[in-house]
C-alpha cells in the first residue's frame, strides 16, 4: 500500500530555507539575516510548504550559528505569521558538537526537529570546482576541510538527542543519508526509544551518502517499507541538480518531498532560484500534475502526529 493512498493523495512539502552547506558567495538569494530568513520562510509557506526546516546564520558573514540566540530573532515572528510547522535542525553543521547541535531544539521545544541517523563522510569540497571567489575567509576553509570530515552521529549522540528533546513533545524528522541509517533507526525502534509514525527523510546525492540514481531511491523506499511497514511516513530530498527529479519520483511512489536553498541553489539548469518559494512552487506543480494535492499545515500535523504550534516555547 502506498503512503499517498493512506492519506488521500496528500503530499507534505518541507522547505529547508538556508541550511549550513551553501555559503553566501554562492548565491545572492541565500537567506542569511533574520529578516531574510523570515521573509523567505513566509513566502515558502504561502507557496505551499507545510513544514519549514530552519537553521540560523551569523548575520554579518553568514557562517552557521547553532546558538539558541541565533534562532531567537526569527522563530517567534515566523510562528506568528504562518500556520506552517517549524522544524529546528539538530544537525547544525558537521563541525559542531552534539551538545551545541541540540541546544536550540532543547530551548525552544519545537513540534519537529531533524535528527541525523548515522555518522558519515560529508564531502562539500567538490563545490570548490564551481565556486572560486569568496567574500569571507571562512567559506573556502569550510569547503576545503570537508576532505577530511566525518559527520559524527554515533549511537550515543543519537540517544542524547532523543533524551534531550522527546520529553518536550518534540518529534523527529529522521534524516537518513544511506541504507545503514534506516537500520540504525530500526535499532532504536527495537529498543522502544523512538515513536511512530517515523518521519523518514531520505537524502540522496550528497558525497558520502547514497547516490541519487532512480534505483537508489527505490532501494531506500523498499528497505524502509520492509523495516517499518505502515509505521513511517517517507520524504525525500535530492541534493543539487537531483532535487526535482527525486522529488517527482517520491511523489509518484506515494511519498513526501523536501526542497529549499539548503539542498539546492537552482531553479533549473543555469538558473539560480531567486527564493525558496520558487522551488516550492515548482515542486507543487509537479505534485499537482501527478493528480495529487499538497498537504496543509493542519493536515501535516495530523499525518505526523505533532503536538501543535501552541505547545512550542517560542
Amino acid at each position: 500500500m502506498s503512503i499517498a493512498n493512506e492519506h488521500s493523495g496528500k503530499v507534505i512539502i518541507t522547505c529547508a530555507v538556508t541550511g549550513a552547506i551553501h555559503t553566501p558567495s554562492m548565491s545572492p538569494h541565500l537567506p542569511i539575516t533574520p529578516e531574510e530568513i523570515i521573509a523567505d520562510s513566509l513566502a515558502a509557506a504561502e507557496a505551499g510548504a507545510a513544514i519549514l526546516h530552519l537553521h540560523a546564520r551569523n548575520p554579518v558573514d553568514g557562517r552557521p550559528d547553532q546558538s539558541p540566540e541565533g534562532f531567537a530573532p526569527f522563530l517567534s515572528r515566523i510562528k506568528q505569521n504562518t500556520e506552517a510547522v517549524v522544524n529546528i535542525t539538530t544537525g547544525g553543521s558537521p563541525y559542531m558538537t552534539v551538545v551545541e547541535r541540540a541546544a536550540p531544539a532543547a530551548t525552544y521545544r519545537p513540534e519537529l526537529a531533524s535528527l541525523n541517523m548515522g555518522s558519515m563522510n560529508f564531502g562539500l569540497f567538490p563545490m570548490l570546482n564551481r565556486f572560486k571567489e569568496f567574500k569571507h575567509d571562512w567559506e573556502h576553509a569550510h569547503l576545503e576541510a570537508s576532505r577530511d570530515l566525518v559527520f559524527r552521529n554515533s549511537f550515543q549522540d543519537i540517544k542524547y538527542l532523543l533524551d534531550t528533546c522527546y520529553g518536550n513533545g518534540t518529534r523527529f524528522e529522521f534524516e537518513c543519508y544511506d541504507i545503514s541509517h534506516l537500520y540504525n533507526l530500526s535499532h532504536f525502534a527495537d529498543r522502544g526509544l523512538v515513536k511512530t509514525p517515523f518521519f523518514v527523510q531520505s537524502v540522496f546525492g550528497l558525497l558520502g551518502g547514497i547516490g541519487a540514481h532512480t534505483e537508489d531511491v527505490l532501494h531506500m523506499k523498499r528497505t524502509a517499507d520492509r523495516l517499518f511497514g505502515k509505521d513511517y511516513r517517507w520524504s525525500v530530498l535530492g541534493a543539487g541538480a537531483n532535487q526535482f527529479r527525486v522529488a517527482a519520483q517520491s511523489a509518484a511512489l506515494g511519498g513526501n518531498v523536501r526542497v529549499g536553498l539548503e539542498d539546492n541553489l537552482w531553479a533549473g539548469k543555469g538558473e539560480l532560484a531567486t527564493s525558496n518559494a520558487v522551488q516550492v512552487e515548482k515542486v507543487r506543480k509537479i505534485i499537482e500534475d501527478l493528480g495529487l494535492s499538497v498537504a496543509s499545515p493542519t493536515e501535516a500535523r495530523k499525518i505526523l502526529n505533532l503536538k501543535g504550534g501552541q505547545q512550542v516555547a517560542f
